[in-house]
């Protein structure tokens, strides 16, 4: 085997894979996983649970509640609740925290419109925020993007302490966002559904978008509730004064979440917070120094 074989066959295998998610009926197959995961049978929620725990190694010590059987349906046990002090959040002064348990995928400036998606690929801010006005405000800007992997809690918090005052749901394609979907898909952030939440904070307008994937089955926020899928942007408006670390919204299977800060936020980020660091909610990513 020459030095060009394993490249070779490797990219194959990414393209397949990618090919086949194009292939199958991403709506229908969610919706179908929806349906089973909000199961209260019990036959049908313990067989979920104890396969997707035993399957993804999941111990329930950092969780309230400490048996698999105190979950009413697979939804309930993948949306679980942590203990209260499971998740310290720092409490530096203008400190971003990660909104999510997860891996970042990627993190840095906004340059020239365009967000890092994988190396070699990137996305315009306005695509991914369905708003172009919103876009070319967030232009000069800053962003982290936190992964989460099934094994992961599923709640998404606050980033930064801010009051809500838009949700913009857009429908879209539900690729899976793993590393090999992001780094083979153009724009699959911004072609997947996703919940965009919009703030006003301290530094000025700040995002938090939420990017649905393969198999997921719905996203919530504290302020919509679970949203209804529709082929339609839909746009609310809220007054939701929401602190760091507060809960925001959950994912119900998967997905990815998405901090977007203006250029006045003056995003810093942590040298040692890069690209395939793991992150728990509540830890310190960088920090605004805005005065």
């Amino acid at each position: 085997m020459n030095d060009y074989t394993t490249p070779y066959f490797g990219s194959l295998i990414m393209n397949v894979f990618t090919t086949l998610q194009q292939l199958v009926p991403q709506q229908q197959l969610s919706k179908v996983a929806g349906r089973l995961a909000a199961s209260r049978h019990p036959y049908v929620k313990r067989a979920f649970i104890r396969s997707f725990a035993k399957a993804y190694d999941i111990s329930l010590d950092d969780y309230e509640r400490q048996s698999f059987n105190a979950y009413e349906s697979f939804n309930d046990f993948f949306t679980r609740e942590l203990k209260q002090e499971a998740r310290p959040i720092d409490a530096t002064a203008d400190g971003i925290i990660s909104p999510a348990d997860g891996v970042i995928s990627q993190l840095g400036q906004i340059n020239d419109h365009k967000l890092l998606q994988a190396k070699g690929r990137h996305y315009d801010v306005g695509q991914l925020l369905a708003d172009s006005e919103d876009g070319h405000y967030f232009a000069d800007g800053s962003f982290a993007t936190v992964y989460l992997a099934p094994s992961n809690y599923h709640r998404v918090h606050m980033p930064f302490s801010g009051t809500l005052t838009k949700t913009r749901y857009v429908p879209g394609t539900l690729f899976s966002v793993n590393n090999t979907t992001a780094a083979n898909v153009p724009d699959l952030f911004a072609r997947n559904e996703r919940l965009v939440c919009l703030f006003d904070t301290p530094y000025g307008k700040a995002a938090v978008v939420m990017v649905g994937a393969m198999i997921v089955a719905g996203i919530e926020t504290v302020a919509t509730g679970k949203i209804a899928r529709t082929p339609d942007i839909q746009e609310v408006t809220h007054d939701m004064i929401l602190e760091k670390g507060d809960e925001l919204g959950r994912f119900y299977l998967g997905s990815t979440a998405i901090v977007v800060l203006p250029k006045a936020a003056q995003a810093n980020w942590q040298d040692d917070m890069q690209a395939n660091s793991t992150v728990q909610m509540g830890q310190l990513l960088g920090m605004s120094n805005t005065k």
